[in-house]
């Protein structure tokens, strides 16, 4: 039997649910107060946003952002046993807004988008160091909107991250070893 992991719900109209996911390698949600504080920045712009969730993972990004209000939610995610859950989640809460896709997320910001997105979350898996990279393919590639704000999620012990130089920071923490941010465009 697979151990489930679990992820609760903090605010909105999902409160308090408790969505389960596998442990997969890389795989490690966003902590209950860190997404506490980085709702709390987003509130005055989550209501109707369209929001993309790089490196989903466990989904506890895009199900706080549309349990908050957010229009949409597109959600990338490569592992299958990560996919299998959001899919799961997606139904137990009956989140239409939510549009999955089992992607290398990396190769998927190579393309445009259809639309550009009012809010990012970049989490990736701390070990792939991917974050610079995806992070200049969101800006490169046209995935923003000209007031995007971006949240990125990384190891403290990572010093190497380097946003576009047209991002400024609008909020920063830190907290168990783990460094939050929130980007706007200028």
């Amino acid at each position: 039997m697979t151990v489930r992991q679990r992820v609760r719900i903090i605010a909105g109209k999902w409160r308090s649910r408790v969505l389960t996911f596998p442990s997969v390698d890389g795989l490690r949600p966003t902590g209950d107060r860190i997404r506490e504080t980085l709702f709390n920045w987003l509130a005055p712009n989550i209501v109707g946003a369209n929001c993309l969730d790089l490196f989903s993972g466990s989904g506890a990004l895009c199900f706080e952002a549309l349990s908050r209000g957010a229009a949409d939610c597109l959600a990338l995610e490569q592992s299958p046993k990560a996919l299998a859950a959001l899919t799961e989640n997606k139904v137990l809460l009956a989140a239409a807004e939510l549009t999955l896709r089992r992607t290398d997320t990396v190769a998927y910001l190579r393309n445009s988008p259809d639309k550009p997105f009012d809010i990012v979350f970049v989490d990736p898996p701390f070990d792939l160091n991917l974050l610079t990279e995806t992070c200049a393919l969101l800006e490169d590639n046209h995935w923003l909107t000209a007031d995007s704000l971006i949240y990125c999620e990384l190891s403290a012990r990572h010093n190497s991250f380097a946003p576009p130089p047209n991002w400024r920071i609008e909020r920063s923490k830190a907290a168990g070893g783990v460094n939050y941010l929130l980007y706007s465009r200028i």
